[in-house]
């Protein structure tokens, strides 16, 4: 029975994965490929394989699909914006799909599916209002209130990413122009992009995030004084939206998200700029790890 199976996609700007869930949430099959860059019509078909695959391993066809995508689809036009993949922008990617799999597709912004999955049954569960961020190839949050995604008439919640980073010297905003068109936007910043981009300012070098972290975690001490930049950064941007918020958790998710200094330095560093100079919420990383999204988009599809 195709109703006893949920399929998830997660489309990302680098790697596209599939996975199968049940109804209970047990996993029977995941998949990723790298995403085509800046190739629609190629992502398309990827999708289309993925899917295939994950109806193979379930035996049966025309399983409910969600998709998580960088980016949100305009109730207006129905087309996608905001996307960090760019050649996904104008794109009626959700019409392209329904016709491609022939069957309908829910597509949200993939930091609404992490906030899904982590508050059906990941890291948040239980909590009334989960605040879940993706700190990777971009920055984005979702937003789950007693268990609902909150997305709002623009599709816009969460999107911490491009406002500019709070607190922070017109001079240094300038440095860190963003593909929106804005300068200074927290993702420039906070997002593995801006990571490796404060590294580079710092040390003329160029390494990925990943390796910075990894190098901090081992002693180097370059890396470690980047982090030092990261961290204040981190809780300046997490800051405004607590204090807009208050959300009673905050989930994080994306490559960054393994970096281990994130829990223990933040909560100190939080409250020097949460409004009354206390913070009791606690910061933890997606219990799904970077499958999380992943399976939220699978939930999406069966609700």
């Amino acid at each position: 029975m195709s109703d006893s199976w949920m399929i998830g996609v997660d489309l990302g700007g680098t790697k596209t994965e599939v996975i199968l869930l049940d109804r209970d949430s047990r996993e029977y099959f995941r998949l990723r490929q790298p995403t085509p860059p800046g190739d629609y019509a190629a992502g398309l078909e990827v999708i289309r394989s993925l899917v295939g695959e994950a109806e193979s391993a379930a035996g049966v066809r025309g399983i409910s699909v969600g998709v998580g995508i960088p980016g949100t689809v305009s109730r207006r036009s129905g087309r996608v914006k905001n996307a960090n993949s760019t050649c996904l922008n104008g794109r009626p990617l959700a019409a392209d799909l329904q016709r491609t799999l022939q069957r309908p597709v829910t597509l949200t912004n993939d930091a609404n599916c992490l906030a899904l999955s982590e508050a059906t049954d990941g890291a948040g569960k239980g909590y009334e209002v989960v605040l879940a961020v993706i700190l990777g190839t971009g920055c984005g949050a979702g937003v789950s209130v007693r268990g609902q995604l909150l997305t709002g008439p623009n599709g816009l919640a969460g999107e911490w990413g491009h406002n500019p980073l709070p607190w922070t010297s017109q001079e240094e905003l300038a440095r860190r122009p963003c593909f929106c068109g804005q300068l200074g936007c927290v993702e420039t910043f906070l997002s593995g992009t801006g990571l490796s981009l404060t590294h580079r300012l710092l040390w003329r070098a160029r390494h990925s995030a990943q390796d910075i972290v990894a190098a901090a975690a081992g002693g180097d001490r370059a890396a470690r004084r980047t982090l030092d930049h990261y961290m204040p950064q981190l809780a300046r941007g997490l800051a405004s939206v607590i204090n807009v918020l208050d959300p009673d958790i905050i989930v994080v998710g994306g490559g960054l998200s393994n970096a281990q200094a994130i829990y223990g330095e933040l909560p100190r560093l939080l409250r020097d700029h949460v409004f009354g100079g206390e913070c009791d919420t606690p910061v933890v990383p997606a219990r799904h790890g970077d499958s999380s999204g992943v399976r939220g988009a699978a939930w999406l599809g069966a609700l």
